[in-house]
């Protein structure tokens, strides 16, 4: 995982094959800023190890990719990512 609001997929363990995934949802603190560190462990409690599924949507500037990640909101068992980042 990258940091608060974003994280890496793939079918398979192998990272060769993962894509990294900015969620179009949540916002968090970047990884140095106060509260970046914090803002990854939590998205790491809730998303480690889980199935998401993943749906690639425009960012607010019209764009699929960011930075060199795929803009997407992401669901586990139906509810998403950001939905449960803003839910604790």
């Amino acid at each position: 995982m990258g940091d608060g609001d974003s994280l890496c997929i793939g079918r398979t363990t192998d990272p060769n094959e993962w894509i990294e995934v900015r969620l179009s949802d949540f916002s968090a603190a970047e990884l140095h800023d106060t509260g970046g560190p914090a803002a990854k462990a939590a998205l790491e409690r809730l998303a480690l190890r889980h199935e998401a599924i993943c749906t690639s949507q425009r960012g607010h500037n019209g764009r699929i990719v960011s930075f060199d990640r795929v803009i997407a909101r992401c669901e586990i068992q139906s509810r998403s990512i950001g939905d449960r980042r803003r839910a604790r």
